[in-house]
């Protein structure tokens, strides 16, 4: 995963669910006997080499361009610099050190393909977003993703000996979008820490720790702040709730968690401008990002956990609130329909009409029964998606393409 690093904090930048994915299935695969090595790009300078992040984890930073000057659309420019740092890498190891490389988005995945065809091993991939998916699906104003890189991920995906979808429907779509052989991809579903994200004590417990009133109606968005995620949809949305019922402007909050990201830098300034400009200002208050542990008390107390996006290959954050009995108001679109049970641990919406999303919304709220019953649904639906389910699929992909045992060791780029 070399445009983040799996040592930077989830919600800002470039680091989001890929980060948490990568990280969390590592860890669980290496518990099986499997070596795992994490290479990402040196974002700064006198960065160790090396660091254990894990019993059998470690993370290998390799020096390639101006540290901090790159950004991810730059990236691929340094895919011969990052080569060559990883060759240097290799020098250090035994002959034939790794068994197979599993590259994380399409970047990765470009410098995976060299190394796969440099040492003869298989290369498995997860693309975790497409820019064919995404361009269907834009945002307003959003800038399409760029033709080279959909060449680029078509380069990954007939390299690729094995490739991994979180869905059925992403499946569909590297077959259909992609030309992928529907022999050589596997899904396996992302997972969610269920000793971290669970009850524990509930609302009441977390609103006190954060120190909330009780009775506070809390709507959540956590993620990164770019169009593509879709906060605005949700100041919108309660801009049209206060129009319809006034009294909610002193109970009703919208909570926004996460930073900045790729072409959303300016996105915070400009979100906190519409407010204004919709009369909800003092209604909508922006956190960054938070640890898993504060994050989890975040989830707890909301009354509702949004997720507008216009695109997910899943949707970590719907699973992570649900596992904390938070049912989850979420777009009908990509791994969203499978990491969330429409009508039992949360709700769908048709698309981005604030209108819709603020009756969706007003009517949960004002159901609090109902909401009892899909936070039941929740914790139970998402207590089928730990890790160590989602690193036994991963491992049986894996022994696909490596037809050996469990004492493989495994390079993550």
């Amino acid at each position: 995963m070399l445009h983040t690093s799996p040592l930077e904090q989830a919600g800002t930048g470039d680091a989001g669910g890929m980060n948490v994915y990568v990280v969390e299935s590592a860890k669980r695969i290496a518990e099986s006997g499997v070596q795992v090595d994490i290479f990402t790009r040196a974002n700064r300078p006198n960065l160790p080499e090396k660091v254990e992040i894990a019993a059998g984890v470690n993370v290998v930073h390799l020096e390639a361009g101006p540290y901090g000057a790159v950004t991810k659309d730059e990236l691929p420019s340094q895919i011969c610099a990052l080569m060559s740092s990883y060759l240097r890498h290799e020098l250090q190891q035994v002959p034939n050190y790794y068994d197979l490389v599993h590259s994380h988005y399409w970047i990765s995945g470009q410098l995976g393909w060299l190394v796969s065809e440099r040492y003869g091993i298989p290369l498995i991939h997860t693309m975790h977003t497409m820019a064919k998916v995404k361009n269907q699906s834009l945002a307003e104003g959003e800038n399409p993703e760029p033709q080279s890189r959909a060449i680029g991920e078509e380069q990954v995906v007939k390299a690729a000996s094995a490739l991994i979808a979180n869905t059925a429907s992403e499946a569909a779509s590297l077959v259909s979008l992609y030309d992928a052989c529907p022999d050589n991809v596997f899904v396996v579903s992302p997972g969610v820490d269920l000793r971290t994200y669970k009850v524990n004590g509930g609302k009441s417990v977390a609103r006190e720790r954060l120190k909330m009133a009780q009775d506070q109606l809390l709507l959540l968005f956590v993620g990164r702040i770019q169009p593509h995620k879709g906060p605005e949809v949700l100041i919108r949305a309660v801009a049209e709730m206060l129009q319809h019922t006034p009294t909610l402007r002193s109970k009703l909050r919208a909570v926004i968690i996460g930073g900045p990201s790729g072409n959303g830098s300016t996105e915070p300034e400009r979100l906190e401008g519409l407010a204004r400009f919709l009369g909800v200002s003092e209604m909508i208050q922006f956190v960054p990002p938070v640890a898993h542990e504060e994050l989890s008390d975040w989830y707890r107390a909301a009354d509702l956990v949004c997720v507008p996006s216009y695109s997910e290959s899943f949707g970590l954050v719907a699973l992570e609130a649900q596992a904390c009995g938070t049912p989850v108001v979420a777009t009908a679109v990509g791994g969203l329909r499978a990491a969330v049970a429409d009508g039992i641990s949360g709700v769908l919406v048709d698309g981005h009409n604030p209108k819709a999303w603020s009756a969706t919304l007003m009517r949960l709220l004002m159901e609090p029964q109902r909401r009892v019953l899909l936070s039941m649904g929740a914790v139970k639906h998402a207590s089928h998606f730990g890790w160590d389910a989602t690193a036994r699929g991963i491992l049986d992909v894996y022994d696909f393409v490596l037809s050996k045992g469990s004492n493989a060791k495994l390079s993550v780029i």
